[in-house]
């Protein structure tokens, strides 16, 4: 803890006004300014004294009583403020794993498994519902495909129109007499308003055929193909061999959800189960299981019980006392502190009414003796395969154990809580501090001044009754040497 515990002190200015030296982060005040005059230097000249320490003493033994006061008050206050800024930092990630923990979608996660990994997949959404059903594929959907008669490359189809229509859309295709199978097939792949038809060109022995084919499976997707009126004979033969059935018509996919006939223009059948979509592969018969998936509520609880532990080591550190060095925590006997963690010892101790589970530790989640939190995850996987709603009403709703710490973290740890006013109002005093100590500056300045007055004028006084003893004597040893002479 040493970023706690390791404030700085605010020092006078006045030992480095009078003797030259230099402070960081002193005062700057007019006492400074004499130092630079060679008054203080020039002083005792006269009089043979060390002026300079004199007053260099007696400005530091009138400074040094209530600057010490001030240093010692705004010590307390920096350390206090560290502690409580530690202590709400160490609230914040707890609340932050208390929000994970009471948040919905935690409990809103399910997984869906197929026995048959060969008929497909199945993934979910929050709103599905636990439980098992039997599946039977009959068929899968397909896209529509069709293909014309065989041309070679470059030889041209004859010119006109087509009218490719899917459902209600449809789209225009003009043809040139010189336009081939490569042309018409970009042409209709770059039509704007396309309705769902891909065109390719695929040569084999026989030539090259055009391929039309649904971009989407469903019967409903299915498109149609015409020659308009002004079309060539040609045009209108290619027409009617892509509107002709085939072997690859369009169809939906066929299937039983626990004998209930269900059918889907796409492989993804969604809609048939609440929440669920089965992603079909092939046809055959499978068991579909839904159930909540229970690693988020796994991971929740353990980022709530580490959240919890780094706050009680910080708590543990804030409010220790080393009998051997005597140091105690910046925030030993804290009033705050002490009820904050009163209340919550309450709240981790609570039983939720009407719960099976009932508390923390029915749930594996128990004290130890330094503060700290142990998980028994074996104990949290049964509660969550026996009833992971239990385990949701536990944390969850108005009297859950995460609702009501939050509600209490909440409290202490707002922008406007109980912590953060604390904070602020020990900064201010920390400001009023070294207000104090620049308005003891100043009046150390004056003081300094006025000693600096008043051993100059004595200065002056000496110097003067000097040259008048040494002007007596003077001449009364001209007056001895004029009496021996005669």
């Amino acid at each position: 803890m040493s970023s706690i515990s390791g404030t700085g002190s605010t020092t006078s200015s006045f030992t480095s006004t009078v003797t030259g030296s230099s402070t960081t982060g002193a005062n700057t005040t007019g006492a400074a300014n004499i130092s630079g005059t060679g008054i203080l230097s020039s002083l005792g000249l006269g009089s043979g004294l060390d002026v300079s320490s004199i007053i260099t003493a007696l400005v530091n033994a009138q400074d040094a009583g209530p600057q010490a006061s001030i240093n010692e008050q705004t010590t307390e206050d920096q350390n206090q403020a560290a502690g409580l800024t530690a202590l709400s930092t160490q609230l914040s990630g707890l609340q932050a794993a208390l929000s994970e923990l009471t948040s919905s979608t935690t409990y809103a996660t399910y997984g869906a498994t197929l026995s048959n990994t060969a008929v497909g997949t199945s993934t979910t959404l929050p709103d599905a519902t636990p439980g098992t059903y039997a599946l039977d594929v009959t068929s899968l959907a397909a896209a529509q495909k069709r293909t014309s008669a065989a041309y070679a490359g470059s030889t041209p189809v004859g010119g006109g129109s087509l009218t490719i229509a899917v459902g209600s859309k449809s789209m225009n295709i003009t043809v040139g007499p010189t336009d081939t199978l490569s042309s018409i097939a970009t042409s209709i792949n770059n039509a704007t308003g396309n309705p769902g038809v891909s065109a390719t060109v695929v040569t084999g022995v026989n030539g090259s055929q055009l391929v039309l084919t649904s971009t989407s499976t469903g019967v409903a997707n299915a498109f149609s193909v015409t020659a308009g009126s002004n079309s060539s004979d040609g045009l209108n033969t290619l027409a009617t061999a892509l509107n002709t059935p085939g072997s690859n018509e369009a169809s939906d996919a066929a299937l039983t959800i626990d004998g209930i006939a269900v059918t889907s223009a796409s492989n993804n059948v969604s809609g048939a189960l609440t929440g669920v979509t089965v992603n079909l592969t092939a046809t055959g018969t499978s068991q579909l299981t839904v159930a909540q998936d229970t690693t988020p509520i796994t991971t929740a609880v353990n980022d709530f019980v580490s959240a919890y532990n780094a706050y009680a080591s910080t708590v543990s550190t804030l409010d220790s006392y080393d009998t051997t060095t005597g140091e105690a925590g910046v925030l030993l006997g804290d009033p705050t502190l002490a009820s904050m963690q009163s209340q919550l010892s309450s709240l981790l101790g609570t039983s939720v009414a009407g719960n099976s589970i009932g508390t923390l530790a029915g749930l594996g989640i128990t004290r130890n003796a330094d503060g700290s939190m142990t998980l028994n995850a074996q104990t949290l996987s049964t509660a969550l395969t026996n009833n992971p709603a239990a385990v949701q009403s536990l944390f969850t709703g108005t009297n859950g154990i995460a609702t009501q710490i939050n509600t209490l973290a909440t409290n202490y740890n707002s922008s406007d809580g109980i912590l953060q006013t604390r904070i602020t109002s020990l900064n201010g005093d920390v400001t009023n501090l070294s207000a104090q100590t620049t308005a003891l500056n100043a009046r150390m300045a004056v003081y300094q001044q006025q000693l600096v007055k008043t051993y100059t004028n004595l200065d002056t006084l000496m110097s003067s009754l000097n040259n008048t003893s040494s002007y007596l004597t003077q001449s009364l040893e001209a007056m001895n040497k004029s009496s021996s002479s005669n």
